[in-house]
């Protein structure tokens, strides 16, 4: 086999939807294996322009078999509205290319009213939740206090299940937050609501990639958020809840023994942030706003703008190497064309000391970047489809994202649309 992880190597943001829109062709399965509807995955093909945030972004491919994994934080309000928001655009959804593993817990209403009361009561030190209910999920996905997506079709285990879990999750709400409490009717009417529209499509995965691994199919793990976003190994405590690592990839899918044979790290060609936490080469000022403008640095889900900076080598060689990456999509390097001088992050400064290895989060709100400037080659590079034609000072740029990074730049992004793509 030759199975391929599409993964984020920096905070999210880097363009991973893109490239795996741009690759899943060459696969006959695509899956998400963790996360949630609380980022998005920026889509522009033939067919237009799509934010997807939970749907793989192989369903455009008429012959992909899309899976969202037990890994995945099943949020069926959204992900019945995101069908429904795709078909009227004109792209197929059916069971036979969506696939929705029976062993996903399903993220109920009272995580997203959760994740607001948290943040309204943590006020100047919150985290910068998308108030999607992440946290408040894989917290009760880990008390083992969720639904799993096979329950819809067990009507009696179901209601006992959710009696038992809205007396629990009543007593959070209302004796330590003083908000309203759920009543049963409620819950159970929007469970079933939803349920009706999901339940085609819910199917044992498992069984899925077992077959496939027998008959040698190829299967693509598509990654939400980045490195830096990983609960234990990321900038914790201002991380999603979830391993958003290559290695998490067959578990969250449902075949723990499965093989990755590649994996390739989304890196973009300077630094993005969307939500709160230490980052160290970040931009201000007209500086800032000049970046964020020419990228169009908007979250693909919140619509907020994005913090921006230069492109780190230290946070970008530790994301690559704690991701196993084989090979390196480059992207957005286009945007960068107005500029003259380019800033990067070559190392980083701690109390006096000088580091170029990725410090323990607790010592991140204390260090400053070491800023180095790069020529820019300030014409327009959307149109190169080949790596020499490229201008020098381009080449030099990714030869020094190579040498950060350790690893090779294969995949060169020179524009939003699928064919703007240098192959090396």
């Amino acid at each position: 086999m030759n199975n391929c992880a599409i993964v984020g190597v920096n905070w999210g943001d880097e363009g991973k939807g893109r490239m795996v829109d741009l690759l899943c062709r060459d696969y006959d399965i695509v899956v998400r294996y963790q996360g949630g509807g609380n980022a998005g995955h920026t889509v522009v093909n033939d067919k237009g322009k799509f934010a997807l945030h939970l749907l793989p972004s192989g369903i455009f491919h008429e012959n992909t078999i899309n899976i969202l994994g037990n890994g995945v934080a099943l949020d069926i309000e959204n992900l019945a509205r995101e069908i429904e928001e795709l078909r009227t655009r004109g792209i197929s959804i059916t069971p036979d290319n969506l696939k929705i593993s029976e062993r996903a817990s399903i993220l109920l209403p009272w995580h997203r009213d959760l994740d607001e009361y948290e943040e309204l009561r943590l006020a100047d030190r919150k985290y910068g939740s998308t108030k999607q209910g992440i946290a408040p999920f894989y917290s009760d996905k880990y008390q083992k206090k969720t639904i799993m997506a096979g329950e819809l079709f067990y009507p009696s285990l179901l209601e006992e299940h959710l009696q038992e879990l809205l007396e629990w999750k009543n007593l959070i709400i209302k004796g330590l937050y003083g908000q309203k409490e759920w009543e049963f009717a409620e819950i159970r009417d929007w469970v079933s609501k939803y349920a009706e529209i999901i339940k085609p499509f819910i199917t044992d995965t498992g069984a899925i990639l077992q077959k496939a691994e027998k008959d040698n199919k190829k299967v693509l793990f598509e990654a939400q958020l980045g490195t830096l976003r990983d609960l234990d190994f990321g900038i914790y405590p201002y991380t999603t809840s979830t391993n958003t690592l290559s290695a998490y990839g067959p578990v969250g899918a449902g075949y723990p023994p499965m093989k990755i044979d590649r994996v390739i790290g989304v890196v973009k060609a300077y630094s993005t942030c969307v939500g709160e936490g230490p980052f160290v080469s970040e931009l201000t000022g007209e500086e800032a706003a000049r970046l964020r403008e020419a990228g169009q640095e908007y979250g693909a889900k919140t619509g907020r703008a994005r913090r921006v900076g230069a492109f780190d080598s230290v946070a970008t060689r530790y994301g690559a190497l704690m991701q196993g990456t084989t090979e390196i999509a480059l992207t957005k390097i286009d945007v960068l064309s107005y500029l003259d001088k380019i800033p990067v992050c070559v190392k980083y400064l701690y109390q006096g000391k000088e580091l170029t290895d990725f410090p323990f989060p607790a010592a991140m709100e204390k260090c400053e970047p070491v800023i180095e400037y790069m020529d820019g080659w300030k014409c327009d590079i959307s149109a190169v489809r080949n790596y020499e034609e490229l201008p020098e000072m381009a080449r030099k740029y990714i030869s020094f994202i190579e040498e950060a990074c350790k690893c090779h730049v294969k995949y060169i992004s020179v524009g939003p649309h699928r064919d703007a793509i240098i192959i090396r």
